[in-house]
């Protein structure tokens, strides 16, 4: 196949500086379940999930550990809802970039949005690495939700299958190709984070980051350009 040329607008992927943020607005009425979820995806976003406590959400809030212990059992069942923030807006962010794709044949299109959806996750994973952990953070529930079943999942089962629509993948090429997927793009965002590749400049994290959308893309659909 004839290599594909794709044009990446160049987006800043710098880390997440990790000041603490102010302190969340009182809670004062209306829905006290969501104003603990928001006070603890702050703490989130500033610590990891180490960083969400629920008697300094609750302080955070400004009601007493009792009233946010009627909402959430324990801290597992508040990190399992901030964990569902994080996902959507992962979910949202990708979805941003496959908005972005203006290429409209169909095989490019659909190589396009493969590489926007790379994208995106490993920029969410780089500007909110607290809420991008506790996203993958173990949370023992009672209900346990699995990100396979999650927004973001989906987008890359919606974007893969494309790519089976448009030939540039094959049936048996399309099975499994959403754990290789994830796992590249999840992998080389634990690296940029917390890994050897973790001081690298960002020009040239964005080469790193690009030669992998490559290496996925060609892949899956066998380019050789």
């Amino acid at each position: 196949m004839d290599s594909v040329h794709i044009h990446v607008t160049t987006v800043n992927i710098n880390r997440y500086d990790g000041s603490v943020p102010a302190p969340t607005k009182p809670y004062h009425h209306g829905n006290l379940r969501a104003a603990l979820v928001d006070a603890g995806a702050e703490l989130a976003r500033a610590s990891g999930p180490d960083g969400v406590v629920l008697r300094e959400v609750a302080r955070r809030t400004g009601v007493s550990h009792n009233a946010a212990y009627r909402h959430f059992a324990d801290r597992d069942e508040l990190l399992a809802e901030i964990a569902s923030l994080a996902s959507a807006q992962l979910e949202q962010a990708m979805q941003r970039r496959l908005d972005g794709v203006r290429e409209t044949e169909p095989a490019q299109r659909a190589r396009a949005r493969l590489r926007e959806t790379g994208r995106a996750y490993v920029e969410f994973a780089l500007s909110e690495p607290g809420l991008f952990t506790v996203a993958f953070c173990p949370i023992e529930t009672d209900d346990p939700s699995s990100m396979s079943d999650a927004g973001p999942y989906r987008l890359l089962g919606q974007v893969l299958d494309e790519l089976v629509a448009a030939g540039a993948v094959s049936p048996a090429g399309r099975e499994g190709a959403d754990v290789a997927c994830w796992a590249a793009v999840h992998g080389l965002s634990v690296l940029l984070l917390d890994g050897p590749l973790r001081g690298l400049p960002p020009p040239d994290r964005e080469a790193v980051l690009e030669k992998l959308l490559v290496t996925v893309e060609r892949g899956l659909t066998g380019s050789m350009g």
